[in-house]
């Protein structure tokens, strides 16, 4: 008798990781030969050498190994031509063995493949991730978060690490923390702000607010328990950005919605502009309370 595959969203989710730590490998290079081939494709809207190879290298070991699978990637639709080595064959064999409560159809994958690219050009590399997010039918169900540079400001000798998350399932790759009581940390972008999201910031009395950058970083701050929530109220987020994110921040426990409180859909004819902003609260945090605190006249203008 034939042993019985794993469910779709395991295999997916086990060589996503592989792949991600390729990226990361191609993006340290990319830094280290010190040609960026930075491509400025609008407003605070840069691309690198590193953006485009390493989602070519994701892109191209995905359909490789799941040819009919929908990837959606921040890059466009890329060219898969990729040198042998920087395909994907294996998968982390760990993933494999979990319980997967069913199978899992109508799958879309969204690719972020350096998000943090305006920080990349600056050195801020501690704020560089790859995200590979995993939608079932609108749903954000699995995510990949990989830090190519995790150690780097700490002399470490071998740099990197990936996360990941199955919603109902569980997490892997570290190990998380709740955000101290009785304060409240906000993280919010350090590039992208305007008046009515920084009005949503004050609104909410925040002992400390961190500016940083990267979707997946400041997600990756509320799993540390670095902070308490990751407030972004306007437009200018992707799905890219946050399908990852939101699926391995609430499989253990915590939420990603708009300003409104609406999830976001992740299904392939779905917009790909989060227009009503990103609202992420840590495990344990009152999620209601900062829909509430947010000024009306900010709400409104994310409709």
């Amino acid at each position: 008798m034939m042993a019985q595959s794993p469910p779709l969203i395991l295999r997916l989710v086990a060589f996503s990781i592989n792949a991600a730590n390729r990226a990361g490998k191609i993006i340290r290079d990319v830094w280290s030969q010190g040609e960026l081939g930075i491509v400025d494709k609008g407003k605070n809207d840069l691309q690198t050498e590193a953006d485009r190879s390493a989602q070519r290298c994701i892109i191209a070991s995905l359909l490789r190994q799941f040819p009919n699978i929908t990837i959606i990637g921040e890059e466009g639709s890329s060219n898969c031509e990729v040198p042998s080595d920087w395909l994907v064959t294996e998968s982390d064999p760990n993933v494999l063995q979990l319980n997967c409560p069913k199978e899992l159809q109508s799958v879309v994958v969204w690719v972020d493949p350096l998000d943090g690219t305006s920080e990349y050009t600056q050195g801020l590399l501690e704020h560089v991730t790859v995200l590979v997010g995993i939608a079932v039918g609108s749903q954000a169900v699995g995510g990949i978060i990989h830090q190519p540079y995790y150690g780097y400001t700490s002399g470490a000798e071998s740099l990197g690490r990936t996360l990941w998350g199955i919603k109902g399932i569980g997490v892997g790759g570290f190990t998380p923390s709740i955000p101290p009581a009785n304060q409240r940390i906000i993280a919010t972008t350090r590039s992208h702000s305007n008046a009515l999201a920084e009005q949503a910031i004050e609104a909410l009395k925040a002992d400390k607010v961190l500016c940083v950058g990267g979707a997946g970083h400041k997600v990756l701050l509320l799993m540390e328990g670095k902070a308490h929530a990751y407030v972004f109220a306007r437009d200018g987020c992707k799905r890219w950005d946050t399908c990852a994110p939101e699926a391995v921040l609430e499989a253990m426990g915590g939420r990603l919605t708009d300003m409104r409180g609406n999830q976001y859909a992740y299904d392939h004819n779905t917009y790909h502009a989060n227009k009503g902003g990103v609202l992420a609260t840590a495990k344990g945090e009152d999620h209601e309370w900062y829909i509430r605190n947010i000024p009306e006249n900010v709400r409104e203008s994310l409709k």
